[in-house]
């Protein structure tokens, strides 16, 4: 049985360095791998390009990035509650590619899959267009979309066992499962760290093969970017 486990987070994200472009699992704050993140700003690196579906808010996920400027580039599809996200994009600080969310998802599946790229409908006669082959089939139009290359893949499972096998848990079933193996390095960090066989095969989202370092992490704080209640009704 071949053994991803790494000791700690310092070791899971060994090799990275300034100017690579990194996969990061999560919708909004959920899912989000909290450790890969506070590992990488400790570390300072910079210049970096971050495919992730948004950038967390100001003081929490990709936002602790983008405080310290250390993102050159985010490839998203969506800007959202994150202020400083915005206001770096609209004052040039920035580089900004917005991608239709489904698009997003299937770039990173594509290069989880190998292929190269694909057809979708999404986007054509819009500027996501621009610049891009696009192709009718049964008379309709689409654009070869180039599926993602990136250097790391960072994720944030439930449960995962020595062998890099991954359970997801309710919606941080989100982009992480689409990235596992969709860079040349997958780093997974789970919220319990079982021996190989403890697992149910049939509960199992990702296989390990599409892992390359797992560990477990610490202190997940879990936010939640916007809390609804409602009112209590009065007797």
């Amino acid at each position: 049985m071949i053994r991803k486990t790494v000791a700690n987070v310092q070791e899971a994200v060994d090799g990275v360095k300034d100017g690579m472009t990194f996969m990061l699992g999560g919708f909004g704050l959920c899912g989000i791998p909290e450790n890969a993140i506070a590992e990488l700003v400790r570390l300072g690196i910079k210049d970096i390009t971050c495919i992730s579906n948004n950038a967390g808010v100001d003081d929490f996920g990709l936002g602790l990035l983008l405080q310290k400027h250390q993102i050159k580039k985010m490839i998203s599809s969506y800007v959202g509650e994150n202020e400083e996200f915005e206001r770096q994009m609209l004052s040039g600080e920035l580089e900004v590619e917005l991608t239709p969310q489904g698009t997003l998802a299937e770039k990173c599946r594509a290069a989880q899959a190998g292929f190269p790229a694909f057809y979708t409908p999404a986007g054509y006669g819009t500027e996501v267009s621009e610049g891009k082959e696009t192709r009718e089939f049964d008379g309709k139009m689409y654009v070869l979309e180039p599926a993602f290359k990136a250097d790391f893949a960072f994720v944030k499972a439930w449960k995962g066992d020595e062998a890099g096998n991954l359970i997801f848990k309710g919606t941080a079933r989100n982009f992480n499962p689409c990235m596992c193996g969709a860079a040349t390095i997958t780093v997974a960090e789970v919220e319990e760290l079982l021996p190989a066989g403890s697992l149910d095969p049939n509960e199992i989202h990702i296989p390990g093969i599409f892992v390359s370092r797992i560990f477990q992490g610490e202190k997940y704080e879990k936010r939640i970017e916007q809390r609804t209640v409602r009112k209590l009704e009065s007797m």
